[in-house]
């Protein structure tokens, strides 16, 4: 999943990013609203995390999370802010953010916040994924095949999780760097690659077929059809 941060708080940002890619997600980070709003327009956001008091447009925060609303009325928003007042509290909720949640707060809290809102999500994956061989856990971030408990890294989960969620389709390169991958990607051409041959050495079972196929020249599937 792929999360639009807008902070201007620069470590506070950059805390959080760096707490919500160990936890498996692909973050993109703003300091202003003008510029969080042209992000959100090209990139496939899956949830925005914003701040209530944000430069780089009248009414900061609160009117940036009424644009995004007015463009994508299912994205989830959750929105941060330093004052606890009920009026300010309405406002976030009137202007279309789905949680908000008050500073300073546990980061464990706003990671289970996340969860909450791409759980409710249109798009949200199903509690598990079973494809062929294959389970896969969003919650518990866990994967298994024939029963036995298979570790992978955050980057390494985020791959299979997005080929999961599309069975049996081809799915390029280029869509999984856009789902996987953040704006701090390198351009490392390889990526992909690299990824789809570590998970392969994790899932491998002597004697079985890969549940990763490789379509040479169009992009990689998980097959239904390793039962």
């Amino acid at each position: 999943m792929r999360v639009l941060l807008v902070e201007d708080d620069a470590l506070l940002a950059a805390t959080v990013a760096q707490l919500l890619r160990e936890a498996g997600y692909a973050v993109d980070v703003e300091a202003d609203a003008a510029s969080a709003l042209v992000t959100f327009e090209i990139e496939p956001e899956d949830l925005v995390v914003l701040d209530v008091r944000l430069p780089g447009m009248p009414g900061g925060g609160v009117e940036l999370c009424r644009r995004i609303r007015e463009v994508a009325p299912d994205t989830p928003i959750l929105m941060l802010t330093a004052i606890s007042a009920r009026a300010t509290i309405v406002q976030c909720l009137d202007a279309g953010a789905d949680d908000y949640l008050v500073k300073p707060f546990h980061v464990q809290e706003l990671l289970a916040r996340i969860r909450a809102l791409l759980r409710r999500a249109p798009t949200a994956l199903p509690p598990r994924l079973t494809v062929g061989s294959l389970t896969l856990d969003p919650g518990r971030r866990a994967v298994e095949r024939r029963g036995r408990v298979i570790p992978l890294s955050p980057k390494e989960f985020s791959v299979l999780d997005y080929l999961m969620r599309h069975p049996d389709a081809v799915i390029t390169s280029s869509e999984l760097i856009d789902h996987a991958w953040d704006r701090n990607y390198d351009g490392y051409s390889n990526v992909v690659p690299t990824y789809i041959r570590y998970l392969r050495r994790k899932l491998a079972i002597p004697g079985e077929a890969d549940p990763i196929v490789t379509h040479r020249g169009a992009g990689y599937s998980v097959t239904s059809e390793i039962a």
